[in-house]
């Protein structure tokens, strides 16, 4: 994994705003930023298999990387274009679950903005009060996706061949963020049922780090279980978890995500970054990836005047966001760099964004146009920081 050793890097989640020839062929509806339809039970786990898909795909992948560098973004990713979603798409990818309509599935990670937004949620997002259609383990789960993880990877690394970046990544769900609605009729125990979704995970982590490319980890439901009684114990368990389907891969191969949810909702509830941040930097990762450009968290930079950064670590601070439309000016991108580059030392700090434009096919979080014009604005603000910070 490179470093910012001689300018800040730039680089973002992942997940992209999809074109619209690829949302037709896999029929999904296309909706605006405040909530994903994923969460009002619309099952977007279906990946087309047909030729017409594959050449479309491929052809999009190649476009999206060579806009990125354009854009002059450095750590590119192929915009998360083979899946239906940044979760769920592993369902389709491993064997155990089953869609049980019937069975309603409570959202409580969304916590207690439930309540106290209740009007809110009624209006925009019912299903956070009533539940969604629940996936349940009825067998053992294994992995069965290795012709489309293969098929991720061949395009992405087709697109890079044709670029100048710095590095690819292509991120894969973490245990704690998969089936996390699920009802688990099958393992004995709940440590059972995580290490299991584990063990197929890690057939992803594999492909992708044997392929020569960057690892990340995409874990936001850590965060909205805090309120829970047992939440320490209930993460401990997944981030172990984590850790043990990351056993012998390179820590510097490695990122890890976590964000406080992508929907444009209140996030009164959301973790402290103070309550989490021990069990973010436990995870066997060379970078760390948290939301710090949106306003209910861009304070917490100030939670690294007292954490100390493991040796040798990386953090990837969000700097811009898809929680606005507003495209960030360059200068406050510049200052929010240099604030963690001054306590973290600059060849430690990679400028990333909050979270992804696109957690599902069809959700977009911000208008294209827009997604660009920030990205733009990140290369920017990360050239004013490194003229700073590189003058002296």
């Amino acid at each position: 994994m490179q470093r910012s050793e001689k300018r800040i890097l730039t680089t973002h989640v992942g997940s992209l705003i999809r074109p619209r020839e690829l949302l037709e062929l896999t029929h999904v509806p296309v909706e605006g930023g405040q909530v994903s339809s994923a969460s009002r039970g619309v099952d977007y786990a279906k990946e087309p298999q047909d030729q017409t898909y594959r050449d479309v795909l491929r052809s999009a992948v190649k476009d999206v990387v060579r806009r990125e560098a354009a854009a002059g973004v450095d750590v590119v990713s192929d915009g998360e274009f083979g899946k239906s979603s940044w979760a769920a798409y592993i369902l389709e990818r491993i064997t155990g679950f089953e869609k049980h309509p019937e069975r309603l599935s409570p959202l409580t990670w969304l916590g207690s903005d439930r309540e106290r937004f209740r009007e809110f949620w009624e209006a925009e997002m019912p299903a956070a009060l009533t539940g969604v259609p629940a996936d349940v383990v009825v067998g053992p789960i294994t992995y069965k996706g290795h012709d489309a993880i293969q098929r991720d990877i061949d395009n992405f690394k087709a697109a890079l061949a044709e670029v100048q970046v710095t590095e690819g990544f292509l991120p894969v769900a973490a245990p704690a963020s998969v089936g996390y609605n699920a009802f688990n009729d099958y393992y004995k125990t709940d440590e059972e049922y995580v290490y299991a979704v584990a063990e197929a995970l890690r057939n992803e982590y594999l492909a992708i780090v044997d392929a020569g490319l960057l690892l990340q980890i995409d874990d936001a439901v850590l965060t909205h279980m805090h309120e829970e009684p047992n939440y320490r114990k209930w993460a401990t368990t997944r981030i172990e978890a984590t850790n043990h389907a990351l056993r012998g891969i390179p820590p510097e191969k490695v990122r890890y995500h976590i964000c406080f949810g992508s929907w444009h909702v209140p996030h009164v509830a959301d973790a402290p970054l103070s309550k989490i941040i021990d069990l973010v930097l436990s995870v066997n990762a060379g970078a760390y990836s948290i939301e710090a450009a949106n306003p209910r968290h861009e304070w917490e930079w100030t939670i690294w005047e007292s954490t100390k950064l493991p040796e040798g670590k990386i953090l990837i601070p969000g700097v811009i966001t898809h929680h606005t439309n507003v495209v960030e000016h360059p200068e406050l991108i510049a200052q929010r760099i240099l604030r963690f580059a001054k306590l973290l030392g600059r060849e430690n700090v990679i400028a990333g964004s909050d979270c992804g434009f696109a957690q599902a096919a069809g959700v977009q979080r911000v208008h294209t146009s827009i997604m660009w014009a920030k990205l733009e604005s990140l290369a920017e603000g990360a050239r004013i920081a490194t003229n700073t910070l590189w003058s002296s």
